[in-house]
């Protein structure tokens, strides 16, 4: 454990921006799941509104840094493709 105040600042702050990455990263995957399961079901309505609000998320995440802005770019061509796939 540390002695040094500083270092018990930073592991307290680690902490917490875990917990907040976790939080948000949880948010996009439960995002990307329902467009899947919107896909799966052949919901072409649904899975538009859920691909707008899952691409949403992701732009949210990319901008606070949680993913690389290509991470970001690519998940969200995939869902793009495979939405528009139902046709």
């Amino acid at each position: 454990m540390a002695n040094i105040k500083s270092a018990k600042k930073r592991i307290l702050v680690a902490e917490k921006r875990a917990a907040k990455n976790k939080s948000v990263r949880s948010k996009v995957k439960t995002a990307i799941k329902k467009v899947d399961v919107a896909i799966e079901a052949k919901d072409k309505a649904a899975a538009e509104a859920a691909l707008k609000n899952a691409v949403s998320e992701l732009d949210k995440a990319t901008k606070k840094g949680i993913y690389h802005k290509n991470t970001c770019a690519r998940k969200v061509s995939r869902l793009t493709v495979a939405v528009n796939k139902l046709a």
